[in-house]
This record gives structure tokens, C-alpha cells and sequence, in this order.
């Protein structure tokens, strides 16, 4: 059911079209380069979440320097300030413009699935730009479903649900991924899902950078129980002026037991390992300011590091 619209949804919704009107009147590199403004004050003048910022910095990378992890931690809000405008964007430039600015490498582990009639579960996180990952697959002919949340803010999600539509994808709602995934696997479809977050209920501890991480089971458990195919992806931006992302795709398998739960747990740690190894490429490009590792084993003894978790 859509949540009934308030005042101030349209008061926000209102300041959002004036900010992407005068957005998409600049050229890109003035856009982008004023959204990448903006997350240098959130992240430098008024350091929103930059205790999270640096704790988990210094988690993933305890051997590297203070001038090192200060030095990415800027990075990252510039890169994401940058992504954010880059949403404003995809709807001015269209399909052809996606298609431009994207090189993608390994589309054919998804094809394979596809042409198979068993789709394939595409799995990716918060690294590059997970808003143009999907709409470079689907401009090349790929069918992906992105599991999406609900924005708050009912106009807002109209919007942004009608801009990715635009460009060829057909959203799950995250509260009904449990059924639609499977549902959209049976088409031979790739369901795609941006799984690395907190997982808060019933998580599955797998090591991500050495640290035991509360991860979502769903994107294995999807796979197994399919026969599908899971794929790893990423959107990594290689050129700021133009603005242009290498999108990297990677099939994850393992052998396969008796034991469901054993075989859930081996994939999820392979496709960790897999996010991690990009995150280490470009950790500059890594959402770094959400609580990764907030949820701790029950039986941890682990001492925590830093003033945020």
C-alpha cells in the first residue's frame, strides 16, 4: 500500500525537482562536480557520520596509516556527494548516454543463466555506482530485477521508481523479495541485490577484511535453491572527466553437499571475499559511512575499536 502523501513529502519532492532542474541544466562536469562538493562539506566541515567513517576504516585497514585512511575517508564523501548527482543525471542523458559511459566485462555468466531459462542472482554492494550497475545491463538487452527499498517519502519513490523503469528495469520491493526473486528466476531473469549492509535478523557471520560481518543469507540461499547461477558485480568509475565506469562481473561457485546451511555459508564467504577484493581496489569508492559491522556474533569477545560501531 503507497503511504498516504503529507506536506512535507511535497515540500521535500519540491526542493528535490528545483535541485535536479538546475542540475540538469549545468553540463556534467559541473553537476557532478558540485555534487562532489557537497560531500566534501558533509564529510570535512561537518563530518556527518565520520566517527563511523573512520571506525570502520581502521577496521578494514589497521596497517595502513592515519594519513592513508584520513586521506580515502575524504575520498569517499566526494565520491558518494559525486553518485548522488549522478542520480539527477541518468534520467537527462537516457539509455544511449548509459550505454556510452559504460564498459562491462563478464556479462556473458549472466547470459549464460539467461539463455538457460534459470536467470541468475546478481550480487553486488555499496562500492562505484550501484545505481548505474543495473542500467548497464539493461541497456545491453540483460532482464534485471533490482530488489529496491521504499523511499520514505512516496513522491520521491514514484520518481526514482519511474526513472530506473526508464531505463529497462522492473523493480522488487525489498519486503517482497523473499517470493519475487525466486519468481523472477523461474522467467529466467536476474534478480539483482545490493547485500551488503547490517543484516540485523537471523545474519549469517561470514568474514569480510577479517572481521566477522552480519551478511543476508537471501543471495545464496536464492541460488542454491534455484540452480541459478550467482554472479558478483560492480560499477567501478575509472574516468571523472567524461564520467565513465568499468562494470565487472564475476561467477561465484562452490561444490555442493548434503548440507544446505554449510553450503549457504561457504557461498556467502566466497562471494564476501569477492566484494572485498574490489573494495580493496578502489576503497575511495566504498560506502564506508554505513555500520557494516554494528551486529556482533553472540559469542564474540571481540574488542571493539574506535568510538562507533
Amino acid at each position: 500500500m503507497t503511504p498516504p502523501v503529507g506536506f512535507r513529502h511535497r515540500v521535500e519532492y519540491a526542493a528535490f525537482r528545483v535541485v535536479r532542474r538546475v542540475l540538469r541544466i549545468l553540463p556534467d562536469w559541473a553537476a557532478l562536480g558540485f555534487g562532489e562538493a557537497l560531500g566534501w562539506v558533509a564529510g570535512t566541515v561537518f563530518r556527518m557520520r565520520r566517527s563511523v567513517v573512520d571506525d570502520n576504516l581502521l577496521r578494514a585497514f589497521p596497517e595502513k596509516s592515519r594519513r592513508w585512511r584520513s586521506r580515502v575517508a575524504r575520498a569517499s564523501y566526494r565520491h558518494l556527494g559525486r553518485e548522488s548527482a549522478l542520480v539527477f543525471l541518468l534520467g537527462r542523458g537516457g539509455r544511449e548516454w548509459v550505454r556510452r559511459a559504460t564498459e562491462v566485462e563478464g556479462i556473458e555468466h549472466l547470459q549464460r543463466g539467461v539463455d538457460a531459462g534459470v536467470g541468475a542472482v546478481l550480487v553486488t554492494g555499496h562500492i562505484g555506482s550501484w545505481e548505474m550497475g543495473g542500467p548497464a545491463f539493461s541497456v545491453r538487452g540483460l532482464p534485471i530485477d533490482p530488489v529496491a527499498q521504499t523511499q520514505g517519502n512516496p513522491l520521491f519513490d514514484r520518481d526514482l521508481t519511474e526513472a530506473r523503469e526508464a531505463m529497462g528495469l522492473k523493480l522488487i520491493r525489498r519486503g517482497e523479495a523473499g517470493r519475487e526473486v525466486l519468481r523472477s528466476l523461474r522467467r529466467g531473469r536476474v534478480p539483482a541485490l545490493v547485500a551488503d549492509q547490517n543484516a540485523r535478523q537471523a545474519p549469517l557471520f561470514v568474514d569480510f577484511f577479517g572481521v566477522p560481518a552480519a551478511t543476508f543469507r537471501g543471495p545464496a540461499l536464492f541460488a542454491l535453491r534455484s540452480g541459478a547461477p550467482l554472479v558478483v558485480g560492480a560499477c567501478l568509475r575509472v574516468s571523472r572527466h567524461p564520467q565513465r565506469y568499468r562494470v565487472v562481473v564475476e561467477e561465484v561457485s562452490v561444490p555442493r553437499t548434503d548440507d544446505l546451511d554449510h553450503d549457504v555459508a561457504v557461498l556467502t564467504q566466497a562471494w564476501s571475499d569477492v566484494l572485498e577484493r574490489w573494495v580493496r581496489h578502489a576503497p575511495e569508492q566504498y560506502f564506508w559511512q554505513h555500520k557494516r559491522w554494528k551486529t556482533r556474533p553472540p559469542e564474540s569477545t571481540e574488542t571493539q575499536q574506535g568510538t562507533s560501531g
